[in-house]
């Protein structure tokens, strides 16, 4: 048996640049100086509108920031093994992996023993995205309910080595235990778990009927204008209709109806395509496709080349996308596979038994999350979405319906009518500080047969290749589009560019939307991490407020930085002990009160610090001011003119939780009177290979302490006084 890490499987997907197209980047299109104050003289004033269907109220010109006061003291940077949080607060921990969801599954062991059947009724892997649905007496999605809920939840990943008694079994890059990688493969998908709050206690109750997972083997509608197409044509799915389960689920977002959309992110590397073998029967088109998206090599986890005793079964062997079969369309194979992924899914998390479906007219890419944006009766509804790589691009998707409020609680019925149908944009940022968003429609754009890249057929084959289209159109190229938010006091959009490197980032090529290239020192050896290695948040208002608007203004939020690092250049924001972080991440603002939360996902800082949650009071665009930075190599010097947003200092930006050994700090949800916080703690001690002979060894305990494996887990945060979190409107 083999003691084996994460990276062994598969270098950080995130890294992986299947980009190669001659589009600007972020970086090389705003080399001129801009004059902010007139792009930002137009009107972005916005209409009275409500989030999900009865939540908060604004009106146009009205902001959060006079009334909304941060109430807790900023915590400091911790390497401890522990979830850290200000005085005045409590963190209890809700649902761990492995936690049972029905009354016949016996609790968790974490020694690797538990089965593998046992998962399909078990919490999954790396906690991520998570959204809270109000839940009525009568079982409907009831926006205002706050003593009970459904929270919904990805498990985008795996940690192998925990799952089994001493690591997953590899011998000779073949999967020979079967049975692990039926376990691994129910611990990737989704939650849906019932919780009630009693006071200031939340609890999340076992046998509740509502109680489900989805995973890897869950049948999976596919719909909208890619269904059904000869694309989407698998043994398992010969009239290309459905598919089966979701993987690598990584944010989310939800619909003003009651469903959860959960969005699959770095999917590509989970399927096993030898090139060498493979890439002689496929067509040019195919390999450009596959190109694009990544779709290469023996698969992150291995799956496929897992034996199944039965000779029908393609548990395994719908993992390799090889034609292998000698049908002319893949009836017989899994050719198509690959095709079926990279979509958002709407799951009804009131109605547990209906099937998921795969909403294909908002493109097919690494889904970091769908966001929704101001809901308005009789207007269209809006998600922006980001394509989590480095040089990708970010979306939005415009509803041809328009919302009607009577569609609340219709579940899947409301969901065909919003996501089958609508307008899918890509966004292009301009040297002047404005933007367009490029319809990716088949026929303008520049998205054509004749584009010689590739060749495309129709709105299908546009919405299947959603990225070389983007490509074709001419989509501004940024830095690993992550999270996104909008704010409710005014609609306006905040995106997290996680960060970059030297390698894409150079200082030739600095602007003033991207315009620091410095080294970040880390650790005693004051190893170089040159580029943009803590990465910046973006935020944009759209034209007249107007979710449908194909214009928008656009600057940057706040820059991360060690507090430390030269406050002219590089700690543009003006951070301190008290603020300062790297890799935002996850991005959320509080319906309750308009509070937006920063999280992290870093690998830059922690040499002094584990990742992070912090707290902001958000201001709006145009807001700051003009900043002159000078960026050096050693060899070059480039001066750039930027605008920053107004520096929050102390009093609008403080870290409020610091989390265990070697996590990421993913996801939040609320109750909607804003006293409960749920966030999720994602695979501590994962980086750490373990020695299972000494549990000491591990690189975490948490949340169970002493020798135990570490576990992912949602965390509930609640204030002592029975106040709201974080935040509180005066």
């Amino acid at each position: 048996m083999n003691e084996i890490t994460r990276q062994e499987f598969l270098a950080d997907p995130d890294d992986a640049i299947t980009n190669v197209s001659d589009n600007p980047s972020f970086e090389s299109i705003l080399n001129a100086r801009l004059s902010r104050r007139s792009i930002l003289k137009g009107s972005f004033g916005f209409a009275a509108t409500t989030f999900l269907g009865g939540g908060l109220a604004a009106c146009a010109g009205t902001s959060y920031e006079p009334s909304l006061k941060l109430n807790f003291n900023a915590v400091a940077k911790s390497l401890a093994d522990a979830v850290v949080v200000p005085s005045g607060y409590t963190v209890t921990v809700l649902y761990r992996l492995g936690d049972p969801i029905n009354a016949a599954t016996p609790a968790y062991m974490n020694d690797g023993a538990d089965t593998s059947a046992s998962f399909a009724s078990r919490a999954g892997d790396h906690h991520d995205g998570i959204h809270y649905f109000g839940l009525s007496s009568d079982g409907k999605y009831s926006a205002g309910a706050n003593d009970r809920g459904l929270l919904c939840m990805n498990h985008e990943a795996i940690t192998p080595a925990y799952l089994h008694p001493n690591g997953a079994t590899i011998v000779n890059s073949v999967r020979t235990v079967s049975d692990e990688v039926i376990k691994e493969m129910h611990a990737h998908g989704v939650s849906v778990i019932e919780v009630a709050k009693s006071g200031s206690a939340v609890t999340y109750k076992q046998n509740s009927g509502f109680n489900r997972r989805v995973t890897t083997f869950t049948d999976m509608t596919l719909s909208g204008p890619a269904a059904g197409t000869a694309a989407m044509i698998t043994a398992y799915s010969p009239d290309g209709s459905k598919t089966r389960g979701t993987i690598n689920n990584c944010a989310h977002g939800a619909t003003p109806w009651g469903t959860y959309l959960t969005c699959e992110e770095n999917w590509a590397g989970y399927f096993r395509r030898i090139t060498a073998t493979d890439n002689p029967n496929r067509t040019a088109k195919e390999l450009a496709s596959f190109s694009r998206y990544g779709v290469a090599g023996n698969g992150r986890e291995l799956w496929a080349t897992a034996t199944a005793s039965d000779s029908t079964d393609t548990s395994f062997s719908r993992w390799n996308a090889m034609k292998l079969g000698t049908s002319a369309d893949g009836r017989d194979d899994f050719r198509n596979v690959a095709n079926t992924y990279g979509w958002v899914v709407e799951i009804d998390p009131f109605s547990p038994t209906s099937t998921p479906k795969k909403r294909t007219a908002m493109g097919r890419f690494a889904h970091e999350g769908a966001w929704l944006g101001p809901v308005a009766a009789g207007k269209p509804l809006v998600w922006y979405m980001g394509c989590d790589s480095r040089m990708e691009y970010i979306y939005k998707y415009v509803s041809t319906a328009n919302w009607d409020p009577a569609d609340v609680n219709k579940g899947m019925t409301a969901g065909d009518k919003y996501l089958n149908d609508g307008k899918l944009y890509v966004a292009k940022f301009n040297a002047d500080g404005t933007g367009q968003w490029l319809e990716l429609k088949f026929g303008s754009n520049n998205i054509m047969a004749a584009y010689a890249p590739y060749a495309f057929a129709d709105q299908a084959d546009v919405l299947i290749n959603t990225r070389l289209a983007a490509d074709a159109a001419g989509a501004t190229k940024m830095d690993r589009p992550e999270w996104g938010a909008v704010n409710p006091a005014n609609g306006e959009v905040y995106m997290t560019l996680t960060n970059n490197n030297s390698s894409n980032r150079t200082i030739s090529n600095l602007d003033a939307a991207n315009p620091r290239f410095y080294n970040d020192p880390k650790g005693t050896a004051q190893t170089a991490q040159r580029g943009n290695p803590n990465g910046h948040i973006v935020r944009w208002a759209e034209a007249g407020g107007n979710v449908a608007a194909t214009s928008f203004a656009w600057d940057v939020f706040l820059f991360g930085a060690r507090s430390t690092a030269d406050g002219t250049n590089v700690n543009v924001s003006n951070l301190t002990a008290a603020n300062d972080f790297s890799s935002p991440d996850g991005l959320w603002f509080a319906p309750s009160t308009g509070l937006l939360w920063i999280e992290t996902d870093d690998g830059a800082y922690t040499d002094v610090t584990n990742c992070m949650l912090l707290a902001a009071v958000a201001g709006k665009v145009g807001d700051g001011a003009k900043k002159t930075i000078t960026s050096t190599d050693g060899a070059t010097s480039k001066a750039v003119d930027t605008f920053v947003g107004k520096a929050l200092g102390e009093t609008n930006l403080r870290r409020f939780l610091v989390g265990p050994k070697e996590c990421e700090i993913t996801g939040l949800a609320e109750t909607p009177d804003g006293k409960a916080l749920f966030v999720n703690i994602q695979h501590p001690g994962e980086d750490t290979a373990p020695t299972f002979s000494n549990p000491s060894s591990f690189g975490s305990h948490w949340p169970d302490g002493g020798n135990a494996r570490p576990r992912s887990a949602t965390i509930v945060i609640t204030k002592d006084d029975g106040g709201q979190v974080g935040g509180s409107l005066s």
